[in-house]
């Protein structure tokens, strides 16, 4: 049997289900998936097998107007990452339909390279009834030259396995880029660090989410198969820490619970998590934070 190895981009508004359907066609959870937009920050890979074909996804942020510089790092690293890759998904919701957003991406589409492979995906369709999507496909497809269209929900799992196998098909031949237990190729601190972020977002609504971000400080290995790993949150502002820590410090230790948890069953081994949380005002302008979330501080320049 041929392998096949490649890398599939997949791209889309913010909340379109792209961090969703990562995790379904991996089959565990590498991509943070809130019901906030914009909480994929780097270009996370994640790694499925179909067959003899090894799939490499790349999820970028969401693309949207910039208008910080943490915006325009991260859509920056969405149209890198499609550029880079061997064929690009562009997910749309289908009952949001062709929005002014998706028609921004069909246009910045246009500047990939035209041997690029780009598919399709209607996501969401369960919300919608089929005349509609029938439209709405005929409608994309006469933006842009799609080579093919699928109609999945990245929740149920509908339509994903064909779009698997058709990725596997469509992927250059040649050896696995990665050993096959690897299911992703963020280290282990970032993914962490992704968690307890999604924690924070999930339990803060609408306060902070996009005011904070978490970094893995120290990850240290026991004796007795466990690892302590130290966590520090940085904030914008005092207030901020007093809603991050809660009546008496009850926000932080839920976070921190639900994060150590969902941590041990990704790790399948005790955690000792320790989270610390500082206040840096201006931490959206240094440099060193873009990296721990693997973003280039270039790319924020206007």
């Amino acid at each position: 049997m041929t392998t096949r190895a490649g890398f599939v981009a997949l791209i889309g508004e913010p909340n379109a289900g792209k961090s969703t359907l990562l995790n379904r066609m991996v089959g565990a959870k590498v991509s943070i998936v809130t019901h906030k937009v914009q909480t994929t920050r780097a270009r996370i890979r994640g790694v499925a097998l179909e067959g003899e074909a090894q799939i490499v996804f790349v999820d970028t942020p969401g693309l949207f107007k910039p208008r910080r510089r943490l915006d325009r790092a991260m859509v920056a690293a969405a149209w890198g990452g499609a550029a880079d890759a061997d064929i690009v998904v562009m997910l749309i919701e289908a009952h949001r339909g062709i929005s002014e957003g998706v028609k921004h991406i069909l246009e910045s589409l246009k500047g990939l390279n035209p041997d690029q492979k780009v598919a399709l995906a209607i996501n969401k369709i369960d919300k919608v009834k089929s005349d509609s999507l029938l439209q709405l496909t005929e409608q994309m497809n006469s933006l842009h030259p799609f080579v093919k269209t699928f109609m999945i929900s990245a929740e149920r799992g509908h339509g994903v396995p064909a779009l698997r196998e058709w990725l596997a098909s469509e992927l250059p031949e040649g050896p696995w880029l990665y050993p096959e237990d690897q299911i992703a190729d963020l280290p282990m601190r970032m993914i962490a660090a992704e968690m307890t972020r999604e924690k924070l977002t999930l339990r803060l609504h609408q306060e902070l989410p996009y005011q904070l971000t978490v970094e893995t400080e120290a990850w240290e290995e026991r004796k007795d198969g466990s690892c302590s790993v130290d966590q520090i949150i940085y904030v914008m502002r005092d207030g901020h820490k007093g809603i991050l820590l809660g009546k008496r410090g009850e926000t932080i230790k839920a976070v921190s619970k639900a994060s150590r948890e969902e941590l041990e069953e990704f790790l399948g081994r005790k955690v000792h998590l320790f989270l610390q949380v500082k206040v840096r005002p201006n931490w959206l302008d240094e440099a060193e934070r873009y990296s721990e979330m693997g973003l280039d501080f270039k790319d924020g320049n206007a």
